[in-house]
């Protein structure tokens, strides 16, 4: 039997003042095991707002050496183990250190270790942390709350943006034509419109999990469903709709019961709502138009063609992070780009990290696919995010990000952590004994 390890201190009940001095000190601890899942959830929330040349632009980064410091105070006074441990933790090690060192080697630049924490830095720790910090039911439940929530406001802002309606568009500099890119487009406070439909199908995936183990019901589950395929269609990308449309499909033919006729229902709403949009003609123009577009598959091909160039040069460790745009476009001709990115993930890991770094993108991108069929994972935490129906969506998810990945570099802050923050989920395994002896944080 578990028993509160600071009943009295906690409460402010003992008998002598050092029971009540005892409890005045640990105030803080116990606020912090209270509190680490909210700093965790807040630090994803500066994540996705994080507004681009605009001054508090280092919030991101306070808010993330805030919840390490939580999650690791939480860790120690539950006596949890700290030393990482499970699939992919040493290639992810290794990777972030291959590219911190080519980063020393360069002259300093903010940009180059802004890349680097948004590809490797952030989201690995957030792997390793997300497994410390939802290890309850009620955590992994807010953690839910919050995607859900999020998926709303994206879905809204994305059809708000196709409809015309900018009054309703917060915040406001996600319509400022002087930042990022994809203006055009519903391109949400990410200011690019792949990450914005990335996002958008890798939260649909979450919603359809919690349909399907009875957390949204009724008119909730009916409004996000109809909406995803709208906000999806609003993102203009082709990469994102082939992504959608193979996901849905695959669901719809490989699954049964209610997360099949979910994703059946949403091919036709996304066919209804691609026919309403054809049947505007501005709406039809414009689709049709970014549809049969051309030219960006051609600069596409002779990036590809000058990024391959590069990577036979230096083949083994790379460029460095941040070395291919400036190389790129000085070898990329009858072209003008905003920037000159490999457009393509794994690409970009050969030229800047070369063979290692990519053997080691690699085995991380299987042991990604790896982790719902693991045997040493404990999924019983009843029909949370850590249950059986959501590691049998796990994989979809994955090919969904992958997918993507080979159209476009993943440097999304919010993607990636909110990836990785659910495979960390995923991968965490608690042995019955332990989390007995963890059952105090079930009250937090």
């Amino acid at each position: 039997m578990t028993t509160n390890p600071w009943p009295l201190a906690l409460t402010g009940r003992g008998e002598s003042p050092g029971s009540r001095l005892l409890a005045y000190v640990l105030i803080p601890l116990h606020a912090t095991i209270r509190l680490a899942p909210l700093i965790f959830l807040g630090t994803l929330l500066i994540f996705l707002f994080r507004p681009p040349d605009v001054g508090f632009y280092e919030l991101d980064r306070w808010g993330f050496a805030l919840l390490v410091a939580a999650c690791v105070v939480r860790a120690l006074v539950l006596h949890k183990p700290l030393w990482p441990s499970g699939p992919m933790i040493w290639p992810m090690a290794l990777l972030s250190l291959l590219a911190v060192l080519s980063t020393l080697g360069q002259p300093y630049d903010s940009q180059t270790w802004s890349l680097l924490a948004a590809k490797f830095a952030v989201p690995y720790t957030l792997y390793y942390l997300a497994g410390l910090t939802f290890d309850t039911p009620a955590g992994l439940r807010r953690l839910e709350i919050f995607l859900l929530f999020v998926l709303a406001y994206l879905s809204l802002t994305a059809i708000f943006q196709l409809l015309g309606w900018d009054f309703l568009v917060f915040p406001r500099y996600i319509l400022n034509p002087e930042i990022g890119i994809h203006v055009d487009r519903a391109r949400g406070p990410f200011l690019q419109a792949v990450a914005n439909g990335v996002t958008l199908n890798l939260l649909g995936l979450v919603a359809l999990s919690g349909v399907c183990r009875g957390r949204i019901r009724g008119a909730v589950a009916v409004l996000l469903l109809s909406a995803l395929p709208i906000a999806i269609l609003a993102t203009m990308t082709r990469a994102v709709w082939l992504s959608f449309a193979g996901s849905m499909a695959w669901l719809g033919l490989s699954q049964r019961g209610i997360l099949r006729k979910a994703s059946i229902a949403l091919i036709a709403l996304a066919v209804l709502g691609l026919l309403f949009t054809l049947a505007t003609p501005q709406s039809e123009s414009t689709l049709l138009d970014r549809a049969e577009e051309q030219s960006p598959i051609d600069f596409r091909m002779a990036v590809y063609h000058s990024a391959l160039e590069m990577a036979a040069e230096k083949p083994i460790l790379g460029w460095g992070v941040n070395r291919m745009p400036p190389e790129i476009a000085r070898r990329v001709e009858g072209y003008s780009a905003v920037a000159y990115a490999a457009h393509n993930s794994f690409l970009e890991i050969l030229v800047e990290n070369g063979l290692v770094g990519l053997v080691l993108y690699l085995s991380i991108a299987v042991g990604l696919f790896r982790l719902a069929w693991r045997k040493d994972n404990d999924f019983t935490w009843g029909r949370t995010l850590a249950g059986e129906e959501f590691r049998h969506l796990w994989p979809v998810l994955v090919c969904v990000y992958w997918f993507n990945a080979c159209f476009v570099v993943m440097n999304y802050q919010f993607v990636n952590a909110l990836f990785f923050t659910l495979a960390g989920i995923v991968a965490a395994s608690q042995p019955a004994a332990t989390r007995r002896r963890d059952a105090i944080a079930g009250a937090y």
